[in-house]
């Protein structure tokens, strides 16, 4: 089953359960896959697409909540945290620390770094393994810290 198809299928679910939360989150994700599908010229998205899609979305989600927070609006933040809980069940299983550590590391041997200069060079085969397992952020941060070892 596609995203779309999974999405529409739990739309019609929340919708039936009156549940506002999940209504907002999956239309989000409708909203996103329809914008992606059309600006493209029609075509079909690959699921590599549908996660980089969910990615963003929950990367948008995540900016807004710190703002919000920074600005001391619980009732907005809430609103966010539950979009981000319910895009959230729509990616890969995000990696532990320890084990993207793990991972890390060993792409920083393969590539042949040696300091934060080649950080570029790790962060490119990083983000293309990595993804959908990982945030680019987190990612960025666990490579800093390994080539300033």
């Amino acid at each position: 089953m596609s995203l779309e198809e999974n999405v529409m299928a739990q739309l019609k679910d929340a919708m039936k359960a009156k549940d506002e939360a999940g209504l907002r989150g999956l239309r989000a994700i409708k909203a996103a896959i329809l914008l992606a599908k059309t600006s493209e010229g029609g075509g079909e998205i690959t699921a590599d697409d549908e996660i980089k899609l969910l990615q963003k979305l929950v990367k948008q989600r995540k900016d807004s909540l710190d703002i919000f927070r920074q600005q001391n609006r619980a009732d907005l933040a809430q609103k966010e945290e539950e979009e981000i809980a319910i895009i959230e069940k729509f990616l890969p299983k995000q990696m532990d620390a320890e084990e993207l550590k793990m991972i890390i590391a060993g792409i920083i041997t393969e590539t042949g770094a040696s300091s934060p200069a080649d950080m570029g060079k790790v962060m490119g085969v990083a983000s293309k393994q990595l993804a959908g397992r990982a945030d680019g952020k987190t990612i960025s941060a666990v490579v800093k810290e390994l080539l300033s070892k």
